[in-house]
């Protein structure tokens, strides 16, 4: 039988794509550097091409070391469920569970959150991460997250996922924003005074499918990298912005003075899902990490 490429190699390889430096790599891996180069070069012989190009400036990935790459990640992750399922078999619910949130939602929800797992699952040990959506989505795919809080539409091609709420976006506006007491559509809204995040935040694409395709050159430009600097722009009244109901609720907006939200017809709606690996052996963490979320932004919406 011919010999395969083991995980320890392939764990290198994918090191080392993320670092391009044999000596970082090597020491997130906790190994010598001769050690790791040693394994790469073992892996390419088994694998039968170059992997690696090697040069005194720099590392590079080959073309079949970019594809490799690509299928160890997911081998690693299939490797890190595979560890758990004898532990998750005689004890679920305990342990570490890695969870991804974005930002959009992260704010309004984790302090809750934090509460109701501790006294729903008091033996599990919950790490949160705050990342924008498509560094979580790789992260939850190569195994560094255990599950995802995500808003959809996004692309989740390979990963299980369960939507959880149906969320209208708000507008919001300063109180002084004329328009304010008579605005009652989306489609009114002037494009040329919206505000927006940065690429990279899904709220942002759930933000413009409000806006025909053929209009979206018309709006103003301006852009935040985190919503409390949005919220700053709009209460230096640059224009408005769409937020989600759960920073309404929650009592983001009013925590800012002269700020005010109103619900308009043709709101564009977002989709809270929870998101793991198809492959993941904590699926009874997931299903009460649903319920309880499920629960609380029922509660939210009450308040």
């Amino acid at each position: 039988m011919a010999a395969l490429p083991s995980l320890r190699q392939l764990s290198y390889l994918v090191e080392l794509a993320e670092t391009l430096h044999f000596t970082e790599a090597a020491k997130r891996c906790f190994v010598t550097q001769s050690t790791l180069s040693g394994g790469i070069i073992e892996l390419e012989r088994v694998l039968g091409g170059v992997l690696v190009e090697r040069t005194r400036q720099q590392v590079r990935l080959t073309p079949l070391g970019e594809k490799v790459v690509a299928r160890a990640k997911l081998m690693l992750a299939d490797a890190h469920d595979l560890q758990r399922l004898s532990r998750e078999l005689g004890e679920p619910l305990t342990g570490d569970l890695h969870l991804g949130v974005i930002p959009t939602i992260a704010p309004f929800i984790l302090s809750s959150l934090l509460h109701a797992v501790r006294q729903d699952m008091p033996k599990l040990n919950l790490h949160l991460h705050e990342l924008h959506s498509q560094v979580a989505v790789e992260q939850l795919t190569d195994g560094r997250l255990d599950m995802l809080l995500l808003a959809l539409p996004f692309a989740t091609e390979g990963l299980y996922v369960e939507a959880l709420y149906p969320e209208p976006l708000y507008w919001v506006t300063h109180r002084d924003d004329p328009s304010f007491e008579t605005m009652g559509d989306m489609d009114d809204l002037p494009l040329e005074r919206m505000l927006l995040l940065e690429e990279g935040h899904c709220l942002r694409d759930h933000t413009l499918s409000a806006c025909p395709l053929g209009d979206q050159a018309g709006i103003s430009g301006l852009e935040a990298s985190s919503l409390p600097t949005l919220m700053q722009m709009v209460h230096a009244q640059l224009g408005y912005t769409l937020l989600p109901e759960m920073a309404v609720h929650s009592g983001f907006v009013k925590a800012h003075a002269g700020l005010t939200a109103k619900l308009l017809q043709h709101a564009p709606i977002r989709t809270l899902a929870l998101l793991t690996r198809k492959s993941s052996t904590q699926m009874a963490e997931f299903e009460r990490l649903s319920r309880l979320v499920k629960s609380l932004l029922q509660h939210q919406q009450q308040l």
